[in-house]
């Protein structure tokens, strides 16, 4: 069983045809309207929620409280994300949820869940690690100094490529510069 594949998720009776990426940043980024990187691809939160879970059976919102603090905050998703999710991972047996008492669902790992996620151990890995480089991105664009480039950056590519009209020569310059700039950077020390 492969259950964080790209295979589509067939939706049965799932509130609003989930997506569980939907959300594609954190607060206070992407104000130019572009579209953001997501933190996690078709499947990655399942398997978060799943390794969540196995540590400590747990409840929707201390779920989310949990992925928060996994993306040091940059990341929240909502309870239209995670309770579809976890009505799939219920379906797919991976996990039970029991009622308590008050109401409250208490979510736990089933033995399926414990060997599909120690299936998933590299994918999960991968994720984590991606998930730390992306913090150190964001603190670093904090900085002042980097905030203050990437703004001018930005600012000067915009000003050049979207306001005014520009030929397919000096296009190419455009690209060299940036292609030479992200070369270097990967070189320093």
């Amino acid at each position: 069983m492969k259950p964080f594949s790209d295979t589509e998720h067939r939706g049965r009776g799932h509130r609003g045809g989930h997506r569980e990426c939907e959300h594609r940043g954190g607060h206070g980024e992407g104000h130019g309207g572009g579209r953001r990187q997501r933190f996690f691809g078709h499947g990655e939160l399942r398997l978060v929620i799943l390794n969540i879970v196995k540590d400590n059976a747990s409840h929707g919102y201390e779920l989310i409280k949990a992925v928060e603090a996994l993306t040091q905050g940059h990341y929240s998703p909502s309870p239209g994300v995670i309770y579809p999710t976890l009505d799939l991972l219920q379906d797919q047996g991976l996990i039970t949820v029991h009622e308590e008492d008050g109401g409250r669902k208490k979510i736990a790992i089933t033995a399926e869940g414990t060997q599909a996620l120690a299936e998933s151990e590299e994918q999960l890995a991968q994720i984590q690690v991606r998930l730390k480089a992306r913090m150190v991105g964001h603190e670093l664009r904090k900085h002042p100094q980097m905030k203050r480039a990437l703004d001018n950056f930005k600012a000067v590519l915009d000003l050049k490529v979207n306001q005014e009209e520009i030929s397919d020569a000096q296009l190419k310059q455009i690209v060299g510069v940036i292609d030479r700039a992200a070369l270097e950077i990967s070189q320093l020390d």
